[in-house]
């Protein structure tokens, strides 16, 4: 994507609320919003970006924390990883804090914003199953001091969209008090790109296991039916714990309705899988496992 326009070329603006960054993105729509920078500047530097005008949202305070909302926290776009990653906000919302650990080296982690995770929409991002998992809301700053609520899932589906003019200024996240786990699997030792990733979540009140996997398709993958069938498995006002043959038929579950087998030829048998995938489904069926036993331990 290239952004052009000559009358505005290289204008950065710093605004000091968010009110004030969404007027000046919508008084230059060719302009890029920026707030850490990690994507955007892999961006510049492979060409694949000119932005003509920046709006800088490293100034926003409103955006750079957090506050407790009737049983839910709302959380500023502006966290950095960094931040998500340290005990306090691990004891809020421990999946999301092991994400925001995994998302990367340390100057990544200082620099990434949560909302920038959620507006890049990249399919490795960390905390996109997180959010999916536990089925986060998205508020969005328009003009005139508008806001608007969208799931999140429905925007990394492409199902609602920021318009022009619009800023992600707020998530809101419930809070379970309940296990949480969130794990990933890299093609190297430390911080990297997920190859996939798994985030679940124990829902007492509903008495529901809720799941996401990420990296292996454009958006976080929810298996509704593994979810379901494990749910009535656990006896939610005892002790919550399943044989290990339960949690090996949940991964296998959650990995197959992830990564289907090929569907069947006109003779009517079913080509195998090839290696690669086959590794990822196994991958992603390991990662199910472990997240579910550590969750439910």
């Amino acid at each position: 994507m290239t952004t052009h326009a000559p009358q505005a070329a290289q204008a950065v603006t710093l605004p000091g609320s968010l009110d004030e960054a969404v007027a000046a993105l919508a008084a230059m729509p060719w302009a890029v919003p920026v707030a850490g920078g990690t994507d955007l500047m892999a961006a510049v530097n492979s060409g694949q970006l000119r932005p003509a005008a920046l709006v800088g949202l490293g100034k926003i305070s409103e955006i750079r924390g957090w506050q407790y909302q009737d049983g839910h926290a709302l959380l500023g776009a502006g966290l950095t990883h960094a931040r998500m990653g340290r005990p306090d906000f691990a004891a809020l919302i421990p999946a999301l804090a092991a994400a925001a650990r995994a998302a990367g080296p340390p100057q990544i982690r200082n620099a990434g914003t949560l909302g920038g995770n959620i507006a890049t929409a990249a399919p490795t991002g960390d905390a996109l199953p997180v959010l999916a998992a536990l089925e986060a809301t998205l508020i969005i700053a328009g003009t005139g001091g508008a806001r608007r609520e969208i799931p999140v899932s429905h925007l990394l589906a492409g199902m609602e969209m920021l318009r022009p003019g619009e800023l992600i200024g707020f998530v809101r996240v419930p809070l379970l008090h309940a296990p949480q786990v969130f794990l990933k699997a890299t093609g190297r030792t430390g911080p990297g790109r997920a190859l996939a990733s798994v985030a679940l979540v124990l829902d007492p009140a509903r008495r529901g296991v809720r799941c996401a996997v990420g990296a292996i398709a454009p958006m976080p993958l929810r298996p509704l039916d593994a979810e379901a069938w494990v749910g009535g498995l656990i006896d939610w006002d005892g002790e919550r714990t399943l044989v290990p043959e339960a949690l090996q038929a949940f991964g296998e579950y959650v990995a197959a309705a992830c990564i289907p087998d090929p569907a069947p030829e006109v003779d009517g048998t079913t080509p195998p899988l090839p290696p690669a995938v086959l590794h990822l489904r196994r991958t992603v069926a390991a990662l199910a496992r472990r997240a579910l036993g550590r969750a439910l331990s």
